[in-house]
Protein backbone atom coordinates (compact mmCIF):
# COMPACT_ATOMS: atom_id res chain seq x y z
CA UNK A 1 0.00 0.00 0.00
CA UNK A 2 1.48 3.35 -1.04
CA UNK A 3 1.71 6.13 1.57
CA UNK A 4 -0.53 9.17 1.05
CA UNK A 5 1.06 12.02 -0.92
CA UNK A 6 3.07 14.52 1.12
CA UNK A 7 1.08 17.64 2.03
CA UNK A 8 2.36 20.87 0.47
CA UNK A 9 2.31 24.53 1.49
CA UNK A 10 -0.50 25.05 -1.01
CA UNK A 11 -2.51 22.34 0.76
CA UNK A 12 -1.98 24.09 4.10
CA UNK A 13 -2.99 27.46 2.65
CA UNK A 14 -6.15 26.00 1.13
CA UNK A 15 -7.07 24.14 4.34
CA UNK A 16 -6.53 27.25 6.49
CA UNK A 17 -8.26 29.55 4.01
CA UNK A 18 -5.32 31.95 3.78
CA UNK A 19 -2.73 32.95 1.19
CA UNK A 20 0.52 31.09 0.57
CA UNK A 21 2.42 34.20 1.75
CA UNK A 22 0.55 34.12 5.08
CA UNK A 23 1.44 30.45 5.60
CA UNK A 24 5.08 31.29 4.92
CA UNK A 25 5.00 34.14 7.47
CA UNK A 26 3.42 31.91 10.12
CA UNK A 27 5.82 28.99 9.60
CA UNK A 28 8.82 31.30 9.69
CA UNK A 29 7.46 33.05 12.81
CA UNK A 30 7.50 36.48 11.20
CA UNK A 31 5.47 39.27 12.85
CA UNK A 32 2.33 40.91 11.53
CA UNK A 33 -0.06 37.93 11.48
CA UNK A 34 -3.18 37.92 13.69
CA UNK A 35 -3.18 35.30 16.45
CA UNK A 36 -6.40 33.70 15.10
CA UNK A 37 -4.77 33.29 11.69
CA UNK A 38 -1.68 31.76 13.28
CA UNK A 39 -3.92 29.24 15.07
CA UNK A 40 -5.77 28.40 11.83
CA UNK A 41 -2.52 27.70 10.03
CA UNK A 42 -1.23 25.62 12.96
CA UNK A 43 -4.44 23.58 12.98
CA UNK A 44 -4.17 23.00 9.23
CA UNK A 45 -0.55 21.87 9.59
CA UNK A 46 -1.60 19.43 12.31
CA UNK A 47 -4.62 18.03 10.41
CA UNK A 48 -2.65 17.52 7.20
CA UNK A 49 0.49 16.24 8.92
CA UNK A 50 2.47 18.76 6.92
CA UNK A 51 6.25 18.39 7.08
CA UNK A 52 8.64 20.68 5.18
CA UNK A 53 10.60 19.12 2.34
CA UNK A 54 14.26 19.84 3.21
CA UNK A 55 15.43 19.12 -0.34
CA UNK A 56 13.01 21.66 -1.75
CA UNK A 57 14.04 24.18 0.89
CA UNK A 58 17.70 23.79 -0.08
CA UNK A 59 16.96 24.20 -3.78
CA UNK A 60 14.76 27.25 -3.13
CA UNK A 61 17.60 29.17 -1.46
CA UNK A 62 19.10 31.72 -3.86
CA UNK A 63 22.59 31.20 -2.37
CA UNK A 64 24.34 28.91 0.12
CA UNK A 65 23.53 29.44 3.78
CA UNK A 66 26.45 31.08 5.58
CA UNK A 67 27.18 29.51 8.96
CA UNK A 68 29.84 30.97 11.28
CA UNK A 69 31.35 29.21 14.29
CA UNK A 70 32.44 31.79 16.88
CA UNK A 71 35.07 30.05 19.02
CA UNK A 72 37.55 31.13 21.70
CA UNK A 73 40.96 32.22 20.49
CA UNK A 74 44.10 30.65 21.92
CA UNK A 75 45.56 27.14 22.11
CA UNK A 76 42.80 25.37 24.07
CA UNK A 77 43.03 21.67 23.11
CA UNK A 78 39.28 21.07 23.20
CA UNK A 79 38.69 24.05 20.90
CA UNK A 80 41.29 22.57 18.55
CA UNK A 81 39.20 19.37 18.53
CA UNK A 82 36.10 21.39 17.64
CA UNK A 83 37.99 23.06 14.78
CA UNK A 84 39.03 19.66 13.45
CA UNK A 85 35.44 18.42 13.53
CA UNK A 86 34.22 21.53 11.70
CA UNK A 87 36.81 20.88 8.99
CA UNK A 88 35.68 17.26 8.69
CA UNK A 89 32.08 18.39 8.08
CA UNK A 90 32.79 20.73 5.16
CA UNK A 91 31.69 18.04 2.68
CA UNK A 92 28.38 17.46 4.47
CA UNK A 93 27.78 21.20 4.65
CA UNK A 94 28.49 21.62 0.95
CA UNK A 95 25.97 18.88 0.12
CA UNK A 96 23.37 20.89 2.07
CA UNK A 97 24.34 24.21 0.45
CA UNK A 98 25.93 25.53 3.64
CA UNK A 99 29.29 27.31 3.88
CA UNK A 100 31.29 27.09 7.10
CA UNK A 101 33.58 29.73 8.59
CA UNK A 102 35.42 29.90 11.92
CA UNK A 103 35.70 33.24 13.73
CA UNK A 104 37.99 33.49 16.77
CA UNK A 105 37.55 35.94 19.63
CA UNK A 106 38.48 36.30 23.30
CA UNK A 107 35.23 34.99 24.82
CA UNK A 108 36.32 36.14 28.29
CA UNK A 109 35.93 39.78 27.17
CA UNK A 110 32.17 40.45 26.90
CA UNK A 111 32.53 43.74 25.02
CA UNK A 112 34.85 42.20 22.44
CA UNK A 113 32.62 39.14 22.01
CA UNK A 114 29.46 41.26 21.64
CA UNK A 115 31.14 43.50 19.08
CA UNK A 116 32.31 40.47 17.09
CA UNK A 117 28.82 38.99 17.10
CA UNK A 118 27.26 42.21 15.87
CA UNK A 119 29.92 42.35 13.15
CA UNK A 120 28.45 39.16 11.67
CA UNK A 121 25.50 41.10 10.25
CA UNK A 122 25.56 40.90 6.48
CA UNK A 123 28.15 38.13 6.36
CA UNK A 124 26.47 35.32 8.32
CA UNK A 125 23.02 33.68 8.36
CA UNK A 126 23.50 31.47 11.44
CA UNK A 127 26.08 31.84 14.21
CA UNK A 128 27.16 28.92 16.40
CA UNK A 129 28.81 30.53 19.40
CA UNK A 130 30.57 29.56 22.62
CA UNK A 131 29.26 32.49 24.58
CA UNK A 132 29.76 34.32 27.83
CA UNK A 133 26.51 34.78 29.76
CA UNK A 134 26.77 38.57 30.08
CA UNK A 135 24.26 41.40 29.42
CA UNK A 136 26.29 42.72 26.48
CA UNK A 137 26.43 39.28 24.88
CA UNK A 138 22.74 38.61 25.52
CA UNK A 139 21.86 41.94 23.89
CA UNK A 140 24.06 41.12 20.88
CA UNK A 141 22.39 37.74 20.41
CA UNK A 142 18.95 39.36 20.61
CA UNK A 143 20.02 41.96 18.05
CA UNK A 144 21.11 39.17 15.70
CA UNK A 145 17.71 37.52 16.19
CA UNK A 146 16.04 40.83 15.25
CA UNK A 147 18.11 40.77 12.06
CA UNK A 148 16.81 37.20 11.39
CA UNK A 149 20.24 35.68 12.03
CA UNK A 150 19.89 32.44 13.98
CA UNK A 151 22.13 31.77 16.98
CA UNK A 152 22.97 28.31 18.32
CA UNK A 153 24.92 28.35 21.59
CA UNK A 154 27.58 25.66 21.87
CA UNK A 155 29.03 24.11 25.06
CA UNK A 156 28.12 27.18 27.18
CA UNK A 157 24.58 28.57 27.02
CA UNK A 158 22.97 32.01 27.26
CA UNK A 159 19.46 30.80 28.13
CA UNK A 160 17.85 34.20 28.72
CA UNK A 161 18.76 35.33 25.20
CA UNK A 162 16.72 34.65 22.06
CA UNK A 163 19.13 32.02 20.81
CA UNK A 164 17.58 29.29 18.65
CA UNK A 165 19.04 26.22 20.38
CA UNK A 166 21.71 25.12 22.86
CA UNK A 167 24.05 22.22 22.07
CA UNK A 168 25.97 20.80 25.02
CA UNK A 169 25.89 18.56 28.06
CA UNK A 170 23.90 19.07 31.25
CA UNK A 171 26.62 20.99 33.06
CA UNK A 172 25.04 20.86 36.53
CA UNK A 173 24.96 17.06 36.21
CA UNK A 174 28.58 17.12 35.01
CA UNK A 175 29.63 19.04 38.14
CA UNK A 176 27.73 16.63 40.36
CA UNK A 177 29.42 13.73 38.58
CA UNK A 178 32.83 15.27 39.20
CA UNK A 179 32.06 15.62 42.91
CA UNK A 180 31.06 11.97 43.16
CA UNK A 181 34.27 10.91 41.41
CA UNK A 182 36.48 13.08 43.66
CA UNK A 183 34.66 11.95 46.80
CA UNK A 184 34.78 8.25 45.86
CA UNK A 185 38.44 8.33 44.83
CA UNK A 186 39.38 9.98 48.13
CA UNK A 187 37.53 7.19 49.97
CA UNK A 188 36.85 9.02 53.24
CA UNK A 189 40.20 10.80 53.59
CA UNK A 190 39.70 14.22 55.22
CA UNK A 191 41.33 17.21 53.58
CA UNK A 192 40.90 20.08 51.16
CA UNK A 193 39.80 20.15 47.51
CA UNK A 194 40.86 22.90 45.12
CA UNK A 195 38.77 24.04 42.16
CA UNK A 196 40.08 25.66 38.98
CA UNK A 197 37.66 27.46 36.62
CA UNK A 198 38.13 29.36 33.39
CA UNK A 199 35.62 32.00 34.47
CA UNK A 200 32.41 31.82 36.46
CA UNK A 201 30.97 34.22 33.87
CA UNK A 202 30.84 31.22 31.53
CA UNK A 203 27.50 29.53 32.10
CA UNK A 204 28.89 26.00 31.76
CA UNK A 205 31.60 26.68 34.36
CA UNK A 206 29.15 28.31 36.79
CA UNK A 207 26.72 25.38 36.44
CA UNK A 208 29.46 22.79 36.98
CA UNK A 209 30.65 24.68 40.08
CA UNK A 210 27.07 24.72 41.41
CA UNK A 211 26.57 20.98 40.85
CA UNK A 212 29.96 20.15 42.35
CA UNK A 213 29.22 22.17 45.49
CA UNK A 214 25.81 20.53 45.92
CA UNK A 215 27.21 17.01 46.12
CA UNK A 216 30.33 17.85 48.11
CA UNK A 217 28.33 19.66 50.80
CA UNK A 218 25.66 16.98 51.06
CA UNK A 219 27.72 13.79 50.76
CA UNK A 220 31.36 14.55 51.64
CA UNK A 221 31.37 16.82 54.73
CA UNK A 222 34.91 15.71 55.60
CA UNK A 223 36.24 17.47 52.52
CA UNK A 224 36.60 21.24 52.56
CA UNK A 225 36.15 22.78 49.10
CA UNK A 226 38.33 25.85 48.64
CA UNK A 227 37.05 28.94 46.77
CA UNK A 228 37.39 28.55 42.98
CA UNK A 229 40.44 30.04 41.28
CA UNK A 230 40.02 31.52 37.78
CA UNK A 231 42.65 30.59 35.19
CA UNK A 232 40.97 31.80 31.97
CA UNK A 233 41.32 28.27 30.48
CA UNK A 234 45.01 29.00 29.98
CA UNK A 235 47.66 26.44 31.00
CA UNK A 236 50.32 29.12 31.40
CA UNK A 237 48.08 30.82 33.99
CA UNK A 238 46.83 27.68 35.76
CA UNK A 239 50.30 26.24 36.44
CA UNK A 240 51.46 28.96 38.87
CA UNK A 241 47.96 29.15 40.39
CA UNK A 242 48.05 25.43 41.25
CA UNK A 243 51.63 25.71 42.50
CA UNK A 244 50.45 28.44 44.87
CA UNK A 245 47.45 26.35 45.99
CA UNK A 246 49.73 23.42 46.81
CA UNK A 247 52.16 25.64 48.72
CA UNK A 248 49.47 27.43 50.74
CA UNK A 249 47.31 24.37 51.46
CA UNK A 250 49.39 21.35 52.53
CA UNK A 251 46.15 19.48 53.29
CA UNK A 252 45.01 19.73 49.66
CA UNK A 253 44.29 16.19 48.46
CA UNK A 254 41.91 16.78 45.52
CA UNK A 255 41.60 19.03 42.47
CA UNK A 256 38.66 19.59 40.16
CA UNK A 257 39.36 21.42 36.91
CA UNK A 258 36.05 22.79 35.66
CA UNK A 259 37.36 24.12 32.35
CA UNK A 260 40.58 23.93 30.35
CA UNK A 261 44.18 24.59 31.35
CA UNK A 262 44.73 20.99 32.51
CA UNK A 263 48.26 20.83 31.08
CA UNK A 264 49.28 23.55 33.54
CA UNK A 265 47.62 21.74 36.44
CA UNK A 266 49.34 18.45 35.63
CA UNK A 267 52.70 20.22 35.27
CA UNK A 268 52.32 21.88 38.68
CA UNK A 269 51.42 18.56 40.33
CA UNK A 270 54.45 16.85 38.81
CA UNK A 271 56.77 19.73 39.74
CA UNK A 272 55.56 19.53 43.37
CA UNK A 273 56.03 15.75 43.41
CA UNK A 274 52.32 15.25 44.03
CA UNK A 275 51.23 13.81 40.70
CA UNK A 276 50.09 10.55 42.29
CA UNK A 277 48.71 11.51 45.71
CA UNK A 278 46.35 14.36 44.71
CA UNK A 279 43.11 13.15 43.11
CA UNK A 280 42.71 15.14 39.89
CA UNK A 281 39.45 15.15 37.89
CA UNK A 282 38.96 17.36 34.83
CA UNK A 283 37.03 17.80 31.61
CA UNK A 284 37.54 16.83 27.94
CA UNK A 285 39.52 13.88 26.62
CA UNK A 286 42.20 15.82 24.78
CA UNK A 287 45.51 14.18 23.73
CA UNK A 288 47.17 15.79 26.77
CA UNK A 289 44.45 14.49 29.13
CA UNK A 290 44.88 11.00 27.64
CA UNK A 291 48.61 11.06 28.42
CA UNK A 292 47.98 12.31 31.96
CA UNK A 293 45.42 9.57 32.58
CA UNK A 294 47.86 6.91 31.40
CA UNK A 295 50.63 8.43 33.53
CA UNK A 296 48.41 8.47 36.63
CA UNK A 297 48.60 12.26 37.09
CA UNK A 298 44.91 12.54 36.20
CA UNK A 299 42.36 10.17 37.73
CA UNK A 300 39.25 10.72 35.58
CA UNK A 301 38.03 12.84 32.69
CA UNK A 302 34.44 13.96 32.09
CA UNK A 303 34.04 14.28 28.34
CA UNK A 304 31.63 15.72 25.80
CA UNK A 305 31.98 14.43 22.25
CA UNK A 306 33.27 17.30 20.09
CA UNK A 307 32.18 15.58 16.86
CA UNK A 308 28.66 14.98 18.13
CA UNK A 309 28.40 18.61 19.23
CA UNK A 310 29.51 20.02 15.87
CA UNK A 311 27.21 17.69 13.92
CA UNK A 312 24.31 18.50 16.24
CA UNK A 313 24.91 22.25 15.88
CA UNK A 314 24.85 21.86 12.09
CA UNK A 315 21.62 19.88 12.19
CA UNK A 316 20.01 22.39 14.56
CA UNK A 317 21.03 25.29 12.33
CA UNK A 318 19.69 23.51 9.24
CA UNK A 319 16.40 22.67 10.95
CA UNK A 320 15.78 26.37 11.39
CA UNK A 321 15.98 26.78 7.62
CA UNK A 322 14.01 23.72 6.54
CA UNK A 323 11.60 23.72 9.54
CA UNK A 324 12.20 19.98 9.85
CA UNK A 325 11.70 18.87 13.49
CA UNK A 326 14.79 17.77 15.39
CA UNK A 327 14.99 14.38 17.09
CA UNK A 328 15.67 15.14 20.75
CA UNK A 329 17.31 11.78 21.50
CA UNK A 330 19.70 12.21 18.58
CA UNK A 331 20.74 15.68 19.73
CA UNK A 332 21.26 14.85 23.41
CA UNK A 333 24.96 15.20 24.24
CA UNK A 334 26.04 12.51 26.68
CA UNK A 335 28.32 12.90 29.69
CA UNK A 336 31.14 10.39 29.16
CA UNK A 337 33.49 9.33 31.97
CA UNK A 338 36.97 8.03 31.16
CA UNK A 339 39.67 6.55 33.37
CA UNK A 340 42.91 5.00 32.11
CA UNK A 341 41.25 1.58 31.80
CA UNK A 342 38.46 2.47 29.35
CA UNK A 343 40.14 4.93 26.99
CA UNK A 344 38.72 4.68 23.45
Amino acid sequence: MNPPPRATLNDVAREAGVSLATVDRVLNKRPGVHARTVNRVADAVSRLGYRPDPSAARLARPRPHRLCFVLPSGNNSFIAMLREQIAENHGWASDHRVTLEIVEVDVFEPGELAERLLGLKGSCDTAVVMALDHPLVRAAIDELADAEIGVVTLVSDVPSSRRHRFVGIDNVAAGRTAATLVGRFLAGRPGQVGVLVGSLSLRDHAERWFGFGQVMAAEYPGLKVLPPVEGKDNSALTEPLVAELLAQHPQLIGLYSIGAGNRGIAAALREAGRGHDVVFVGHELTPHARRDLLAGTMDAVINQDAGHEVRSALRQALSRLTREPVVSDQERIRIDIYVKDNLP
